[in-house]
């Protein structure tokens, strides 16, 4: 073999140590082929300085935690690379040492590349023709670490991560520039915040925490070495395979260059090289699958907040953006539920039914003035695992596909792209409160009949579910009896679309083709049945449009945390369409329709519930009349049920907490509940009210103005 090469590292060394290494020399002498290729005409120095900037600010992706309401229990997390930022203060001496001796024992004498390093990786190369050799410092290590976590693109990946003589060169001269930026620490603690340790174990936390289950600060010389051991190549040396000779192999060589380096003693070392590798392995949870049995239910929670995460402009400019923000931002989320509402909730939804039913009992609660989610649960168990449910009762679905229960992660309760159910005569409201804020009374009466015929909707001729209910009525004695025929007549006076357009405003939005078609501007006004709850809605919608009424008309969009904080432990902001910032978890609320018009809908709405009115009478009788002494303080709301009692509701409120539950199947709209089951979820409501509010001082409801009494 000719001597040539070596007479070239030779001749150039000396320029290596006297600090004139520019790319293209770098670039001729560790990689022969550079200048034949042309490599150095295309790293301009203003590109790379460009990017060397970007590198001192640049933080690798960190996993977000997810907290139960107090604030410190994780309940879970989101990453695709789990990981947890920590500063070199909150590391071993040990880490640090061993990373140092397993992979660039000259890390404090050199200035970003390695000359020696250079110089023998050159001869390796020259030797072998090709790239046998590397020479990376830890520096040129977290260069090329960070390149692939800032990159954008796919192309941009590749660049930071292919085996090319261009990628090399570039990461020598950014190493170079980069240590006049930073310091060694800065250095040493971002790469050991951005090595890959295996086992999904990204930075020296994860690493700990995976695989000793402990935290990077009490690593102990051996566990330090152990874990150094893997960077050079996770898979090879993993210490959790059945054969750990590899890794033990590696470990000890880690010892003994510490020895060398005189991090540890001679003697010290020689023990920990007798001792066997124990690891003490844990699995970090990810996504809400991840959450702990206790609080399984909690899933669906989790679950919202997810969808709810995905629609905010907030964390990006589409779906995609925003989920990879919450799996690589490290956020730290604490959820809004109470906990006392929740179990609340739990305890009193699906009581009669279980979750071996194919008829889902759900309830979600709301805070009136904030919109925050208080509670959220559902006759099911919160799994992935659908292995053991029956098959689905939707003749049309075929005999393979699995029912929604005993398991399910589907998002009964809303907040997610299931159209919900037909919620029945919980859609009065609507039209009654849009014509409140119209300056209707509460006392407008109509002789309504057993039978209606309607001129407006083109001669459709609805009937109420009794004849007891015909007769003269007013908003008290319609509401409270769900007169079908006073309020159709009722909607005539102010137009349908009114009603549809105030539903729009407290949250409610159209998930299927028939809804969208009719509650179209073109199709609203003769939408006549809306006021019947023929369309679909979910109880998340439901509760928080109630809350809407209970805060005096002040609607507040649903919202599942309490708080959001960035990785360095200031508030999630974002910018409005005006411009001001705001935070993310701050509750957002509107003014929708006047403080009297809601207090009169109250007023009427407690009419249901066998509460008394403020100002008048609700006609001898009610559809929901237990509530009121079961909840034990005033409460509003109203009953809904659908033709054959395929879905039966109750939304109820007091001024603190709205709730809004139903019954039905969701694989199967046809299958009926029955009108014996019409009554669980005005249970569910009223029980879960009573023992959330319990020892809480009793509120009063505004009693509405004279004027619109009328």
């Amino acid at each position: 073999m000719s001597n040539r090469p070596l007479a070239a590292a030779g001749r150039l060394l000396p320029l290596v140590r006297a600090g004139l290494i520019a790319g293209i020399v770098i670039a001729a002498v560790a990689y022969p082929l550079a200048a034949a290729t042309g490599i150095g005409a295309k790293v301009t120095a203003h590109a790379l300085e460009h990017k060397t900037k970007i590198l001192t600010v640049a933080l690798p992706a960190e996993t977000s935690y997810l907290y139960a309401p107090d604030g410190k229990t994780v309940l879970t997390m989101f990453y695709e690379e789990y990981r947890q930022y920590t500063k070199l203060a909150d590391m071993s001496p040990n880490i640090q040492q061993a990373i140092v001796a397993a992979e660039d024992s000259r890390f404090y004498q050199h200035h970003g590349v390695d000359p020696k390093g250079v110089a023998r990786a050159f001869v390796a190369n020259a030797r072998s023709s090709g790239v046998s050799q590397g020479a990376s410092t830890l520096t040129m290590q977290y260069v090329r670490m960070a390149l692939r976590d800032s990159a954008t693109t796919p192309k941009e990946v590749q660049e930071a991560t292919q085996q090319t003589s261009l990628r090399k060169v570039r990461e020598m001269r950014m190493a170079l520039d980069l240590e006049k930026e930073l310091s060694k620490e800065e250095i040493l603690e971002r790469y050991l915040n951005s090595a890959y340790f295996g086992h999904r174990a990204y930075g020296i936390y994860a690493a700990s925490e995976i695989f000793f289950s402990k935290t990077p600060k009490d690593l102990t010389p051996v566990e330090a070495a152990t874990l150094a051991g893997l960077v050079k190549s996770p898979s090879e040396y993993d210490p959790a395979s059945s054969d750990q000779k590899d890794a033990t192999a590696r470990r000890n060589y880690v010892l003994d260059r510490m020895a060398q380096l005189g991090y540890v003693s001679p003697n010290d070392a020689a023990r920990a090289k007798s001792e066997p590798i124990r690891l003490k392995l844990s699995y970090p949870p990810n996504d809400c699958a991840s959450i702990p049995q206790k609080w399984n239910s909690w899933g669906f929670a989790c679950d919202y907040l997810k969808n709810w995460w995905s629609a905010q402009p907030a964390f990006g400019d589409n779906r995609l953006e925003r989920m990879d923000k919450l799996r690589r931002g490290g956020y730290r989320i604490v959820l809004s539920l109470d906990p006392k509402v929740q179990e609340a909730a739990e305890k009193n939804v699906g009581a009669k039914e279980g979750t071996g039913s194919p008829f889902a009992n759900g309830i979600v609660v709301s805070e009136p003035g904030t919109g925050r989610v208080k509670a959220m649960a559902v006759n099911r168990t919160y799994s992935l695992d659908l292995a053991e449910n029956p098959p689905s009762s939707n003749p049309e679905a075929g005999p393979t596909t699995k029912a929604n229960y005993p398991n399910t992660v589907a998002p009964l309760l809303g907040g997610g792209s299931l159209p919900g159910y037909q919620a029945g005569s919980t859609f009065k409201m609507f039209p009654m409160l849009a014509a409140l804020n119209e300056g209707m009374p509460l006392s407008t009466s109509f002789n309504a009949p057993y039978k209606y015929r309607s001129e407006v909707y083109d001669g459709w001729a609805p009937s109420n579910a009794s004849g007891a209910m015909s007769g003269n009525q007013t908003m008290w004695s319609g509401f409270g009896k769900s007169v079908n025929t006073y309020f159709v007549w009722l909607e005539e006076q102010i137009g349908a679309e009114k009603g549809v357009r105030l539903a729009e405003q407290l949250g409610l939005r159209w998930r299927t083709d028939v809804d969208r078609e009719h509650a179209s501007p073109s199709k609203a006004p003769k939408w006549g049945a809306f006021t019947l709850g023929v369309s679909d809605a979910t109880p998340l919608e439901m509760a928080n449009a109630y809350a809407a009424i209970a805060a005096d008309g002040r609607y507040c969009e649903a919202i599942p945390v309490q708080s959001i904080y960035n990785r360095d432990g200031t508030p999630t902001t974002y910018r409005t369409a005006g411009g001001i910032e705001r935070e993310v978890a701050k509750p957002r609320c509107r003014q929708v329709v006047s403080a009297d018009a809601a207090r009169a809908a109250t007023d009427a709405a407690r009419c249901p519930t066998g509460d008394t009115p403020a100002r008048g009478s609700c006609g001898g009788w009610s559809t929901a009349d237990s509530v009121r002494g079961t909840v034990g303080r005033p409460v509003a709301g109203k009953t809904g049920t659908t033709d054959s009692t395929r879905s039966a509701w109750f939304v109820g409120y007091t001024p603190e907490l709205a709730a809004a539950s139903f019954i039905s199947d969701p694989d199967n709209p046809f299958n009926a509940v029955g009108d014996g089951q019409s009554q669980i979820p005005i249970a569910a409501v009223a029980e879960t009210l009573r023992d959330a509010l319990k020892g809480k001082p009793t509120r009063q409801f505004t009693p509405p103005s004279d004027r619109i009494v009328g």
